[in-house]
């Protein structure tokens, strides 16, 4: 080339707002704003819901009394879904009906998001490329929060707009100033499991393990939420769980701020000591010791599907406990909460839950669509797993072996349906011994047939997610927590309250029988596993077409 022809060549200068130290900070914005403007979008018109649902059905004053006897002082409901007071009101009907689901559901999103944008990015081995420039480990975490706290702000800032919208409604009429309250109340759970997922990812050696001990913290909260609010005798229980300082912020009904100090402080904490601790340890390490010396171990090393298991032992054996935990406590609790809705109209609202009755058999009804939920995370957690492998580029140290996409995820698939079907037993076989502990009367075979009735709206979700996963890799993740989060949501909003029919059609937990209230729909559980395998297939056939797709 010519000197002069060189020398004029134009040279492009980095842009000034690309500043290197700050990719961590918008790699993370990016990510969490996404992600919190989704889940923000679900929040509102779960409340707009709420409210509209309200006024289109407890239209009279009578109506209105009688849905207050008929929750206002049950020590079941109160344990399940929290308090329900001013029930002759929008915004305490509104409180009752949505705070504990999108509490819950918030917490999810929480400790997921924090432990796959700082775990897991570590994981994937972005992070060593960041950590060569102008930036160290502490900062990079900073820079992270930073972003998680954006999400966190958008995901507050969607669900207000809309809580707002509906609040001016006529038949509604709730101020800008209590919707917006009521929208920073319902994601105060997500701020805190943000600040939770971050610890645990410096903690965990994996972003699965990380996710697994919020998880832990999670259930071991709502446990203790849920017998402070059993009437018996240990509510000052409520302020030793996180999710018990959200449910005292007391939206519309009882306003109280300052139960924002503790979880404020609690988040604060957990943020400081997680960039802390990222500066105290190197790249791909972990606090907690993670064996990285010690005999070799060969056990399960036998193929695809061994090592699947061997991945995938740890996180499966931490939600079969927090499942069986679950289940527990809701033998232990069901003939005590049965005998308080025994010739009360609440039964009526059970039944709108699906779970028509009285007694213990009602309870865990109710109880088992929880449990259904929780393994339909399990199934999520299986296909995000599987995505997680290809966008770690972990999946082609396999396939350039003698291994084929369809057994790789044939292995996958098959090892998860198994996972899934002992968490049904599991569930019900633990809820069988709370119970007859209690000699509440629910025969062993009830219970087994109503834990294996919770696997098929799983195996539903794991079909589904695998068709996104073979046609669009990067949505999976997106497409099997908001199948969960839609379906458990609906079934929610529309069990207490109004929701159109053709809505209430799309959970999968709608279509699934409320067992042991009624028997199983062996019928409807078949239509179901069939739609599984059906997407199954054909996400199967979509990933040998396409090519392997990172993050």
């Amino acid at each position: 080339m010519h000197p002069e022809l060189a020398v004029a060549a134009p040279v492009s200068p980095m842009r000034a707002e690309r500043c290197p130290g700050t990719v961590v900070a918008r790699l993370s914005i990016r990510k969490a704003t996404r992600s919190g403007a989704l889940w923000g979008l679900i929040f509102g018109i779960a409340v707009a819901s709420s409210e509209v649902s309200y006024t289109t059905i407890y239209k009279t004053q009578a109506q209105r009394d009688a849905l207050a006897a008929a929750y206002g002082t049950n020590k079941a409901t109160s344990a399940l879904f929290g308090p329900a007071p001013q029930l002759q009101t929008v915004g305490g009907f509104t409180v009752f009906k949505i705070s504990m689901t999108l509490m819950i559901l918030g917490a999810v999103w929480g400790l997921l998001t924090s432990t796959r944008l700082l775990r897991g990015e570590e994981d994937n081995g972005r992070w060593e490329l960041l950590l060569t420039g102008r930036t160290t480990r502490r900062r990079a975490t900073a820079q992270a929060l930073g972003g998680l706290g954006a999400g966190a702000v958008t995901l507050w800032y969607v669900t207000a707009v809309i809580t707002v919208l509906s609040g001016r409604g006529s038949k509604v009429d709730i101020g800008a100033g209590a919707s917006l309250y009521l929208a920073l109340s319902v994601v105060a759970a997500a701020v805190v499991f943000l600040g939770v997922g971050a610890l645990t990812s410096q903690l965990a050696a994996t972003r699965r393990q990380a996710a697994s001990y919020a998880a832990v913290v999670l259930g071991v909260s709502y446990a203790l939420r849920m017998v402070a609010d059993a009437g018996v005798g240990l509510h000052w229980l409520i302020w030793t769980s996180p999710l018990g300082w959200v449910e005292e912020l007391r939206p519309i009904t009882a306003p109280q701020p300052l139960a924002f100090l503790p979880i404020l402080a609690l988040t604060a904490a957990l943020a400081a000591t997680a960039a802390h601790l990222a500066g105290t340890r190197d790249a791909g390490a972990s606090i907690l010791p993670d064996r990285s010396r010690a005999r070799p171990h060969l056990a399960l090393l036998f193929g695809p599907t061994g090592l699947t298991i061997r991945l995938l032992r740890a996180t499966v054996i931490g939600w079969w406990v927090a499942i069986a935990a679950a289940a527990l406590l809701y033998g232990l609790i069901a003939k005590s909460a049965g005998s308080t809705i025994s010739g009360s109209s609440v039964k009526e609202v059970f039944s709108k839950l699906g779970a028509p009755g009285t007694g213990a058999d009602a309870v865990l009804g109710v109880g088992f669509l929880v449990l259904a939920v929780l393994i339909a995370l399990v199934a999520a957690g299986q296909v995000t797993a599987a995505r997680g492998e290809e966008s770690g580029g972990r999946l082609d140290h396999l396939l350039v072996r003698p291994v084929s996409r369809t057994s790789w995820l044939s292995g996958r698939l098959a090892v998860a349906v198994v996972v899934l079907l002992v968490s049904g037993i599991g569930a019900g076989v633990f809820a069988w011994l709370g119970a007859a502990s209690q000699h509440s009367g629910v025969g062993f075979t009830t219970l087994l047939g109503a834990g294996v009735n919770l696997v098929a709206p799983a195996i539903t979700i794991l079909g589904l997610g695998v068709l996104a996963f073979g046609l669009r890799p990067r949505a999976t993740s997106v497409v099997v927590y908001g199948l969960v989060g839609w379906s458990f949501l609906v079934v929610i909003v529309g069990g207490i309250g109004a929701t159109n029919h053709w809505v209430l059609d799309t959970p999968v937990f709608h279509h699934m029988a409320s067992a042991p209230a009624v028997p199983p729909d062996w019928e409807a559980n078949g239509i179901m596993t069939g739609i599984g395998v059906a997407g199954a297939l054909v996400g199967g056939l979509a990933l040998g077409r396409r090519d392997l797709q990172g993050e």
